[in-house]
């Protein structure tokens, strides 16, 4: 039987309006305690923004400016292995669901993960791991890993040792965290209290938002181990459905696979449990 977009997809979505300013984006993201969002003009889909387009964009203070235009969008009425083909064709990781024009929901990479995990999805994730990704050393100062991060278009990377072993994760997340905000007249130091939970977006993004309009935001002067959080891994035999559900119980979108001895083999992505989802049903819808 297939699963319909409107089986899976949020219903309550959050949103902003054009014309509309940075301020209203960060508000909406911190209360909502998401990380991107429709943009509507009279009701109707005309772009979407994201904490991606505000940190690429820090100069920028309009929402028309700040959105990508004319999104990919979804009917309710179709699979959800459409979803996943038109998430991984443009590679995006959520898609805004539309009836007679209006907005209805939405639907994420994260709700179809939770899918697969629910389906149980028993081969092992081996031929989706993907093998080419960017690698940080644990010494690497933190700017130098900023900008590898940016200009190699990655959010996240596997951070090893000198012995080539894994010792942990580093994400746009983690860089946020461990940054100061510059301005004329003083600094704000927007690294994590001890014991705050390391997904607690809106906090970070509170702490911003009150600086955002006359401030940048420069990375400390530390090294990636200072920063780096521990890597939940997977091995390659592992079961999609296994790893699937490691990721929604960790609100995690990529895995580190590693062998026996802790060298990383490559890496997992949400994006690639679509894959396999799609795969697996094959033949079937």
């Amino acid at each position: 039987m297939s699963i319909l977009v409107r089986d899976v997809m949020v219903r309550d979505v959050a949103s902003v309006s054009i014309p509309g300013s940075r301020d209203d984006v960060l508000k909406t993201l911190q209360d909502h305690k998401v990380s991107g969002v429709p943009v509507l003009k009279k009701g109707e889909v005309v772009g979407m923004i994201t904490r991606t387009d505000l940190l690429a964009n820090r100069e920028e203070d309009q929402t028309a400016l700040l959105m990508t235009r004319d999104p990919v969008v979804i009917s309710p009425d179709k699979s959800i292995i459409e979803a996943s083909r038109l998430l991984i064709k443009h590679d995006i990781r959520r898609l805004p669901v539309v009836d007679a024009k209006k907005l209805v929901g939405i639907i994420t990479v994260a709700d179809i993960v939770r899918v697969a995990a629910d389906l149980g999805i028993k081969e092992a994730i081996q031929p989706y791991l993907e093998k080419e990704t960017v690698v940080l050393w644990s010494e690497t100062p933190l700017a130098v890993a900023g900008s590898i991060m940016e200009f190699a278009a990655v959010e996240a990377c596997p951070v090893i040792d000198r012995s080539l072993k894994l010792v942990g994760m580093i994400s746009d997340r983690d860089l946020i965290r461990a940054s100061v905000i510059e301005d004329t007249v003083e600094k704000t130091d927007l690294s994590a209290n001890d014991g705050e939970d390391t997904w607690m977006w809106d906090r970070i993004m509170q702490s911003i938002s009150k600086y955002y309009t006359v401030s940048r935001i420069k990375l400390k002067d530390i090294l990636v181990s200072e920063a780096m959080v521990p890597p939940i891994t997977a091995y390659k035999k592992d079961e999609v459905g296994k790893c699937a559900a490691i990721m929604q119980k960790n609100r995690i979108d990529q895995m580190p696979v590693v062998t026996p001895g802790g060298k990383l083999m490559g890496m997992l992505k949400d994006k690639d449990i679509l894959v396999a989802l799609v795969d697996s049903m094959r033949g079937t819808v």
